[in-house]
């Protein structure tokens, strides 16, 4: 949706004319922008807020070819949508599982990794006996298979 059809409904709306509508609008960004340049955070409860954020600076990687290149510090505008606009949109997480994967990705990245590896070496080392086994008694029936029928054919 553009600036000019939000007028267009909102003016149909309020039964106003688009031009005071428009200067309505307009007026509410100018100030929303004022106050975002001041450092300050707009909040609008139902649908969510805006912050700004100082990013500090750091040492990046060009991905061609490897340099080292720095990333100069700067301000990010950021939003967080309310829980109702998650909500109305879909992407709102639900019940106590959602509280669970929550607190789960709270946990060190070097812990959860690690114990990801160490269940994996465990996991593959349990499972490759088993698939090295599996097959050979599927080979050792089919052996015996084939001898009984070849001794039936002997006997007849």
């Amino acid at each position: 949706m553009t600036k000019n059809e939000l007028v267009r409904e909102l003016a149909e709306t309020f039964e106003l004319p688009r031009r005071q509508v428009l200067e309505m609008i307009e007026t509410m960004l100018e100030r929303f922008t004022e106050i975002l340049k001041s450092g300050d955070k707009v909040q609008l409860t139902p649908f969510g807020q805006f912050k700004v954020r100082d990013r500090a600076a750091r040492m990046a990687r060009n991905p061609q070819t490897g340099e080292p290149v720095k990333v100069p510090a700067k301000r990010v505008l950021k939003f967080i949508a309310g829980r109702s606009l998650k909500e109305a949109v879909g992407t709102a997480k639900r019940g106590a599982g959602a509280a669970k994967k929550s607190a789960a990705k709270k946990t060190p990245a070097r812990a959860t990794s690690a114990a990801k590896k160490t269940v994996a070496k465990k996991a593959v080392a349990k499972k490759a006996p088993a698939r090295k086994a599996a097959p050979a008694k599927k080979v050792a029936a089919k052996k015996t298979a084939v001898k009984k029928t070849a001794a039936k054919k002997k006997s007849r």
